[in-house]
């Protein structure tokens, strides 16, 4: 039988298992926090993070890391600054499979790509990259959706697909893993400009320029860091940016709305809990400066997150940029 184990009880990791246990395979999902265990073992439910949707009682809940042994994936569904530390865990087990990451940012130390991490820790393992346009609310649902699994291996990625895949759940590959990851992870700063703009009563109009706009700086700084630019034309960039920009499913857009609507930024971080765009927003930064580029949007939401610039300035030196070509 396939053994899947999701490392992370999030919204997210709880919707895969749900796919892989409705694909029949057996599956554990995994939580560091006693506490959190427990109350899903008891309640079979989170609701403030899925509401009304239960976890059925063949899929095993735990802390003990050591059911990764013997998997045939292990998914890491952490959140970005513990993907490392969990992949440093792994090391102690001699047979977990495929490794699949479904976290989308940087490491803020270093400013590598997720899976860059994860092959540091576990250098003779397979590394896959699940993303694409995905609310966990949606797929938890089963409300067709298609994402991508990214690998330089191709027999990996086409693995997992096979694993994975079902009739709500379309998953392609792809061999730009880089690209794949860049777009997750871009994508969520791009979604905090949205929600600032949601959240300053602006219009339809702004939001088309800014997603278009957003896109194109994307693809800039992904060409820069070895991806491919079609990429960003897929389900990995333009697919998954539409989505988080568009959608109050998406944190990243409602901490984005809070700050246009005048809410301090930690009041607002508090509010809505992990958003890893804010998180992101300081590593594309880092990286525009390294590669000497730039990234106009980018480079205002990091200034109202971290150099206190006010959301209708930020706005104004936008639109004040000099004319140029669009191409």
């Amino acid at each position: 039988m396939v053994k899947v184990t999701v490392l992370g009880s999030g919204g997210w990791g709880m919707a895969l298992a749900l796919c892989a246990n409705d694909n029949g395979c057996k599956v554990t999902l995994w939580s560091p926090f006693e506490q959190e265990v427990q109350m899903l073992k008891t309640k079979r439910t989170n609701e403030k993070l899925l509401k009304g949707i239960f976890i059925p009682e063949e899929i095993d809940i735990t802390s003990d890391l050591s059911v990764v042994e013997g998997g045939t994936i292990t998914i890491i569904a952490v959140p970005s600054t513990a993907v490392r530390e969990v992949a440093r865990k792994l090391k102690s087990y001699k047979d977990f499979g495929i490794v699949v990451n479904v976290s989308k940012g940087f490491e803020k130390e270093s400013l590598r790509r997720l899976s860059e991490v994860i092959s540091e820790e576990l250098p003779e393992s397979p590394v896959v990259a699940l993303t694409g346009p995905s609310h966990a609310e949606e797929v938890a649902r089963k409300i067709p959706t298609s994402i991508v699994a990214a690998s330089k291996s191709l027999a990996a990625a086409q693995a997992v697909q096979g694993i994975m895949n079902n009739k709500n759940l379309k998953i392609y590959t792809s061999g730009d893993i880089i690209g794949a990851e860049l777009g997750g992870a871009l994508k969520n700063i791009i979604a905090i400009a949205s929600g600032i703009c949601s959240g300053l009563g602006l219009g339809d109009n702004t939001r088309a320029a800014l997603i278009t706009r957003g896109m194109a700086e994307m693809a800039r700084l992904g060409v820069c860091m070895g991806a491919k630019e079609y990429t960003f034309s897929g389900l990995t960039g333009i697919g998954d940016l539409i989505v988080t920009c568009m959608s109050e499913h998406s944190r990243n857009n409602r901490f984005g709305r809070l700050l246009g609507e005048g809410v301090s930024l930690q009041e607002a971080l508090e509010r809505i809990g992990t958003v890893e765009g804010y998180y992101a927003a300081e590593m594309a930064h880092g990286l525009a400066l390294k590669f000497g580029i730039e990234l106009p949007i980018i480079s205002e939401c990091y200034a109202v997150m971290y150099e206190g610039k006010g959301v209708k300035e930020a706005l104004i030196s936008l639109m004040e940029r000099p004319g140029r070509s669009e191409h």
